[in-house]
């Protein structure tokens, strides 16, 4: 139990310890006969501190309030009623009790100090707990009985009879015989006779002798002018303007053996570093890869690092972006292969994609993505032999064009003595390179060929040397229209 109050005791007074006997005897007699809840309003008094002080317990918990000093006037009122309610059932279970005539008088005797307004009334947890002063309050004057205002007035009754005179008076007008006037049936009113008049006789009328009616002359029609319109010309039709050095469709058909094209195009790991970093943080980054330089870093160290070297734009991703793009700008009658750079040992090779079809091969070229199987590396030997041997380059211009950041690193032969061995064996074919990564490791080729060799380490750059390194091969005629 936990005590809510204290309140100096007065021991001179000789009434006050008897009070608490009868009250400990009231809560005896109440406690059986009720609820836990209702019982929990009866705070319970003890004397403490050398009888000093009477001392309020109850077996709620929480922190008691006066209920006086809540500010809340809803909470308040609630908290009222819930005690009313209490001390209602506290009554009706006490007129349940079988009662002694001694018991009857204690409960007759301590109900209005129970109830009285004088007790102070304190609150825990919304519970409302009863600490009693001994005292009987002040019960309110009972409220006054105000006799009942009658509905009916006098002159209620005068307009009721008024009413009921006036429905007998219908009812007998309506339905009662002797107050009908009798109607009398009208004689019949006898019909004039009304004679006929008499026709007089008028002597027949003469008939005149008939004349011939005179035909019109026929009306002289004039023949219409026809007015002659002047001819229509059509309306001249606009020429069209053809660029410069365009490509006509009779050309297009008169050549049987055009030109192709293959696109070598380097799809190893290397291709996967950024541009966005100078050529030495590059060369680094390679390092890294290849020696497992950066041993001291730590795990979340050595992801920062990779994720700055490999962010967009890559040489990859913008390579794969030009490349797709020059595509559209080589003319119709063009075919194009691809042969791709993964890994080693070899390239690999596709077919030829006729102008129809470069919607497939710009997807291939947007598909492609570096792997490390088989060890990676970059097969340039194998993938420049089997572009020039898939082109003419005797009887016809063939071209190859290279996209790549470095050299073959597959291959122990020589890739500028396989140059010179195209260029004496396929003079016609002409060999352009775009080098990412500016190290001019594989400038022979071109020079070789007659070729020439684009560096491009921006992705500005990349647009620019793509779209010259197309252009020399003079393979971007637009089609005349």
């Amino acid at each position: 139990m936990q005590r809510i109050t204290r309140i100096a005791f007065d021991s001179n007074d000789p009434d006050t310890i008897p009070q608490l006997e009868q009250y400990h005897s009231l809560l005896l007699l109440l406690k059986p006969h009720l609820t836990e809840r209702t019982f929990s309003i009866l705070a319970t008094p003890k004397l403490i501190d050398n009888q000093q002080y009477v001392g309020w317990y109850t077996d709620l918990e929480g922190q008691p309030l006066l209920l006086d000093n809540i500010i809340n006037q809803l909470q308040k009122d609630e908290i009222t009623q819930t005690l009313q309610t209490r001390l209602n059932d506290i009554e009706t279970a006490i007129n349940l009790m079988p009662l002694s005539n001694e018991e009857q008088n204690l409960v007759s005797m301590w109900l209005p100090k129970i109830k009285s307004s004088s007790n102070l009334i304190y609150v825990i947890n919304d519970e409302p707990v009863i600490v009693n002063t001994f005292q009987e309050g002040v019960q309110p004057a009972p409220a006054p009985i105000v006799a009942p205002i009658p509905f009916w007035h006098w002159w209620h009754f005068l307009l009721l009879a008024l009413f009921l005179v006036g429905l007998l008076g219908l009812l007998w007008y309506l339905f009662c015989p002797l107050a009908k006037p009798k109607i009398v049936p009208a004689e019949p009113v006898s019909k004039p006779v009304i004679s006929a008049p008499v026709e007089e006789k008028q002597p027949d009328p003469v008939p005149e002798p008939a004349t011939k009616p005179q035909q019109p002359e026929p009306p002289v029609v004039s023949e219409p002018i026809v007015k002659s319109e002047p001819a229509l010309t059509p309306a001249p039709v606009p020429k069209v303007k053809n660029p410069p050095n365009c490509i006509t469709k009779e050309e297009i058909k008169k050549n049987s053996n055009p030109s192709k094209m293959v696109m070598i195009f380097d799809n190893s790991l290397s291709m996967t570093v950024t541009l966005n970093e100078p050529p030495h943080e590059v060369e680094k980054y390679f390092q890294y890869m290849s020696y497992g330089y950066g041993r001291n870093m730590s795990e979340q160290d050595r992801i920062n690092y990779e994720k700055r070297m490999t962010r967009l734009p890559t040489r990859l991703s913008s390579s794969k972006n030009v490349a797709t793009s020059s595509i559209d700008k080589i003319q119709q009658n063009i075919d194009i292969s691809l042969v791709t750079l993964t890994s080693c040992p070899t390239a690999d090779v596709s077919p030829f994609y006729n102008y129809t079809n470069r919607g497939t091969l710009k997807r291939k070229i947007k598909r492609l993505t570096p792997t490390a199987a088989g060890g990676g590396g970059t097969p340039l030997y194998s993938g420049l032999q089997k572009a020039s041997q898939m082109l003419d380059g005797i009887k016809r211009d063939d071209y190859i064009l290279i996209i790549s950041d470095g050299e073959d690193n597959c291959s122990r032969n020589n890739i500028c003595t396989l140059a010179n061995y195209i260029a004496s064996q396929k003079p016609r074919l002409k060999i352009n390179i775009v080098d990412i990564a500016g190290e001019h490791k594989i400038d022979c080729i071109a020079n070789a060929t007659g070729g020439k060799v684009y560096i491009a380490q921006s992705p500005k750059d990349m647009i620019k040397q793509m779209n010259k390194a197309v252009s020399s091969l003079k393979i971007n005629r637009p089609t005349c229209q």
